[in-house]
């Protein structure tokens, strides 16, 4: 969480489209991704998102002149590996951060050998940005928990629990695509009428998820529990994440185990992964409401007291496929953001998810959960903006939605903005329903 000469407002690029005052990739940023060529059946390989452009460090690493540490760190991104830096030391993290820092850096010496190591970001496809072996979804949204809550237990929207530990449960990582990922309208039970048989067929309440994702650095071994500060230099990066959800097969099949095929069809993530060094200017103080619980002591920090927060700003929008035929932009659906609305901290996710001596791994994903605002229009998913489905949403177009419609693609952006620091964004994190099979 150490500001340094990489932080500094006033440096700039040789890449001019990352000194434009909206790039989400500022040379402040530098967040990692997975690429090759569109249509092109290269191999993949980590590039560094810069303006419009991505650095290809496989090309940086033989055109570029590294001093033999740097060099090294460069070597598994130039075959696609993303995880080997990922699982290292914080210290050769902010080594390499600082060497791409500097040779992006307006009158480098390296630009005439990196110039033609850009490829520009419309000439590319990109991937899932590293191997997820493991993902768990969190539930720290406390105005999501308790709108939704209230849909079900008016009296009583928050159970016990909440306050006092992490909630969250185990997810499929095979079903986790990148932006761009279409998937089919997901099949299943759902409840029948009264003393009836239950339903079968494709959900009719489909809804997305307005989340963060936390991808896991370094390892802890198997036993080997993580203290609060030890957690915060166990986190690498954080992700846009879109945890789709069928609330019709969830409402039928969440007791006694909690989610299952209602949330394991798909799971989207943004293509770049900013940072914990990025995020450095954006931390915020940790601080519960007047007469709730502190957290127990293994949740506790004087670290994460003082800033063990993100303060990230987030948008939702759509595009039906009505919008898109008829060449019209995609609108938004509503804007919230982590200030008041993220109940827990990413270092109390990662050190709650180790206090049993559970083992992570590096690239495993950690989701936020939904993070709504506590206002109507600040609702992280259809179900709380439709009021569980009641009051259908009016689009500028004509269109109503309850739910998600075949053909309507959904797109996650956020970005962290503070004075005294650059603006830094994570790009789209988009998603696309097609008809069920």
């Amino acid at each position: 969480m150490t500001l340094d000469a990489t932080h500094d407002t006033a440096l700039r690029s040789w890449v001019e489209s990352a000194n434009l005052a909206d790039s989400d990739f500022p040379i402040q940023n530098l967040p990692y991704g997975r690429f090759r060529r569109a249509s092109s059946n290269e191999a993949w390989r980590i590039g560094v998102a810069i303006g419009g452009h991505i650095l290809d460090l496989n090309l940086a690493a033989e055109k570029g002149s590294w001093p033999q540490k740097i060099a090294a760190l460069l070597a598994p991104l130039a075959e696609g590996r993303l995880n080997p830096l990922m699982g290292g030391p914080v210290a050769d993290r902010q080594a390499l951060r600082e060497a791409l820092s500097q040779a992006l850096a307006e009158g480098s010496a390296q630009q005439s050998a990196l110039q033609p190591c850009l490829l520009p970001m419309a000439d590319a496809e990109l991937s899932v940005p590293c191997e997820i072996g493991d993902y768990t979804d969190f539930y720290t949204g406390i105005h999501h928990a308790t709108a939704v809550g209230k849909l079900f237990r008016p009296d009583n929207p928050l159970l016990p629990n909440y306050k006092w530990v992490p909630i969250g449960y185990h997810g499929r990582g095979s079903s986790i695509g990148v932006s761009g990922q279409s998937f089919p309208r997901p099949l299943g039970q759902t409840a029948g009428e009264a003393g009836k048989p239950p339903n079968f067929g494709p959900s009719q309440r489909l809804d997305y998820e307005l989340e963060l994702g936390f991808l896991v650095g370094q390892a802890n071994a198997l036993g080997e529990r993580l203290s609060m500060d030890e957690a915060e230099d166990h986190l690498f990066g954080v992700t846009l994440l879109n945890d789709w959800s069928a609330r019709d097969l969830q409402a039928w099949e969440y007791v006694p185990l909690g989610p299952f095929l209602a949330k394991n069809f798909a799971t989207t993530v943004s293509p770049w992964v900013v940072t914990m060094e990025a995020l450095a200017p954006f931390r915020s103080p940790f601080k519960r409401a007047e007469g709730d619980p502190q957290p127990l002591p293994y949740l506790d920090s004087k670290t994460n007291r003082e800033r063990g927060g993100v303060d990230i700003e987030l948008e939702v929008w759509l595009q039906t496929k009505k919008m898109r035929d008829a060449g019209q932009d995609a609108v938004r659906l509503s804007r919230s953001g982590t200030a008041g609305a993220a109940y827990w901290t990413p270092a109390q996710l990662l050190a709650h998810h180790t206090v049993n001596g559970c083992n992570l791994q590096p690239g495993d994903l950690l989701g936020s959960g939904t993070l709504s605002g506590p206002e109507p229009d600040q609702a992280g998913s259809l179900l709380e903006l439709t009021q569980g489905g009641k009051q259908a949403i009016t689009l500028p177009n004509g269109e109503t939605r309850k739910f998600l419609e075949d053909g309507d693609t959904l797109i996650l952006r956020g970005h962290c903005q503070r004075e005294g620091a650059r603006r830094i964004g994570f790009g789209d994190c988009a998603g696309t329903v097609l008809a069920a099979r």
